[in-house]
């Protein structure tokens, strides 16, 4: 049995939140995700860990604690403090559940938690994978959510093998919210971010 700290991002902050407006349009923002989180988030804890025959539990995904934590005024739940989540980090702080130097390191983007070199080497796989003008061919018969770089269209051919046709069920890309100053990025990982500094070093 597992515990995972999804859906934690959803409610506190992602590192592109840093860029947040306002604290409306954190608020909006994290609204967002939480109602988007059947198609993105959580499927890591319930198909990846569940095939492996491991189980986990999603604490913050408690719909009381969701509740809760929804309410509280965003303003708070804003990175003022040059620590993302600040709030629920130092919810955890005084009883020492957790080590300091987990506690309060910096956060790293989901790719770099399981190694700095996975991205890389799935990037320079997708660009031995396809020649320029493949890519182009390749990249033009999907008419919804079109492939933009080759490593989404390496990830798009291998969900199409498992589920052709059905990529309607995702309603766009993961991005960052691109109408933020800071986060017209072309690439969902936080370490594209001008913010990410060494957070997953």
């Amino acid at each position: 049995m597992l515990l995972t700290g999804e859906i934690s991002d959803e409610l506190f902050g992602y590192k592109y939140t840093d860029f947040a407006p306002s604290a409306a349009a954190f608020q909006e923002e994290a609204e967002k995700r939480i109602r988007e989180l059947h198609v993105y988030d959580v499927l890591r804890a319930d198909r990846c860990i569940s095939v492996n025959s491991l189980e986990a539990r999603v604490p913050f995904g408690d719909l009381k604690f969701v509740r809760y934590a929804m309410s509280i005024d965003p303003e708070l739940k804003m990175n003022t403090h040059h620590m993302g989540k600040y709030l629920i980090r130092k919810a955890f702080a005084e009883d020492h559940i957790l080590p300091d130097e987990i506690l309060w390191r910096q956060k790293a983007a989901f790719s770099d938690a399981v190694g700095h070199s996975m991205v890389n080497d799935l990037k320079a796989l997708a660009e031995r994978t396809y020649t320029d003008k493949e890519f182009l061919e390749k990249a033009a018969k999907y008419d919804y959510c079109h492939p933009f770089t080759k490593e989404s269209l390496l990830y798009r051919e291998l969900f199409e093998s498992f589920y052709p046709g059905q990529a309607r069920m995702i309603p766009d890309f993961w991005m960052p919210n691109k109408t933020w100053p800071g986060c017209d990025v072309d690439d969902p990982s936080a370490r594209v971010l001008s913010n990410y500094g060494a957070s997953g070093l």
